[in-house]
């Protein structure tokens, strides 16, 4: 690429912790890019498009590491352990996760892996879901005259049952954002009602988001996980009046 300034060297040895944005390949950024084309050998979620991984250098080595729900996948130590051997084998080593690195997606654990080794890394931010795939929804994560705040939530725990948050807290943030909520929609909106939400607050499931295969399914709080009944992973849930601008803001695939 001919650019007006320089990237930064891709040094052997070294890990870059990169984000591939939710879907679309062209929301890579020019540092990710930068990566792919550098690399020695990728190691990539299961979820990065492979149209991403087509973009690496033909003699690179590719080495998937995805977790899917239900199916056999690595440990997350096995997958640190395995980026340090890598990296001290002299290679350039980019791992490669869907969205961002450091928004639920375990890229802070394998920083902390690589930092207590003595293995440099760079982190390379990607765009994540829950912000970049509701804008493919047409659903602003802040609207002016609807919320001054959003938060970001997981949607399961280990063991993918809804978490322990402060719900009651939670009822009172305009906007909420939930990551990997599919399983547990109902219940997530169950405990939102309890705690003082309005029932008739609206809400959506995006899935699949920045891809040809989006969808997205609105409702309100009480009725969004049986509107979402045929909606599959991976998917964002949207609690808030913005969800409500998906009727007007609506311009992928339209």
């Amino acid at each position: 690429m001919n650019l007006p300034f320089a990237l930064p060297d891709f040094a052997p040895g070294s890990v870059w912790l990169a984000g591939a944005g939710p879907g679309d390949p062209g929301l890579l950024s020019l540092l990710a890019l930068h990566g792919l084309v550098h690399a020695d050998v990728v190691v990539h979620d299961a979820l990065v498009d492979a149209r991403v991984l087509d973009l690496a250098r033909p003699e690179a080595e590719r080495i998937g590491v995805g977790k899917r729900g239900g199916q056999p996948s690595p440990k997350q130590g096995e997958i640190t352990a395995r980026l340090i051997a890598l990296a001290r084998s002299g290679l350039r080593v980019l791992r490669l996760k869907g969205g961002d690195p450091f928004v639920f997606g375990r890229g802070a654990e394998e920083a902390m892996g690589l930092a207590d080794t003595g293995v440099p890394f760079r982190v390379v931010p990607g765009v994540s879901s829950g912000i970049g795939g509701l804008a493919y929804a047409g659903i602003p994560v802040t609207s002016r005259g609807t919320n001054s705040a959003v938060c970001l939530l997981t949607g399961h725990d280990a063991e993918g049952k809804a978490p322990a948050h402060d719900w009651q807290a939670l009822a009172r943030i305009p906007v909420l954002v939930f990551y990997m909520a599919l399983r547990n929609f109902d219940e997530i909106s169950g405990r939102l009602i309890a705690a003082g939400r309005d029932p008739g607050e609206p809400a959506a499931a995006v899935s699949r988001a920045t891809t040809a295969q989006q969808k997205v399914a609105l409702g309100t709080l009480s009725e969004i996980a049986a509107a979402a009944a045929d909606v599959e992973a991976p998917a964002i849930l949207v609690v808030g009046e913005v969800a409500r601008l998906h009727q007007s803001l609506d311009w992928f695939l339209s």
